[in-house]
């Protein structure tokens, strides 16, 4: 059975630093792209972060690019997300979502959420 386990939110004031983590099990980690999605209040998802551990890339949303880093540690089935200078506007619901094989860009399982609090 496929899991995926966020942590690591909370609430940091702006221009802070969270570091969010997502433990996978049931598949075979480093076969699979992983991705960080969020959603804001009132909003739909947006797309933040993919990891292609298999081939050493990473790809960043424009609105986080320089200020988020994605990692892997392979060997602790684990995903990260390093979020540097926060801004209000990160507020959301951060889910990890892991490569579907079958559809192109697509999703097959999700954790359940973190909630990130930006504020003052």
């Amino acid at each position: 059975e496929v899991q995926l386990v966020e942590s690591g939110g909370g609430l940091v004031q702006p221009g802070g630093s969270l570091r969010l983590s997502c433990a996978a099990s049931g598949f075979t980690f480093d076969d699979y792209a992983m991705s960080w999605v969020r959603q804001a209040p009132g909003k739909g998802l947006e797309w933040v972060s993919s990891i292609y551990s298999y081939i050493s890339n990473t790809y960043y949303a424009d609105s986080v690019k320089g200020r988020f880093t994605i990692s892997t540690d392979n060997a602790k089935n684990t995903v990260y997300l390093q979020m540097n200078s926060l801004k209000s506007e990160d507020t959301a619901v951060y889910y990890c979502a892991k490569e579907s094989p079958v559809v192109a860009d697509a999703y097959d399982y999700w954790g359940q959420g973190t909630q990130v609090t930006v504020s003052s």
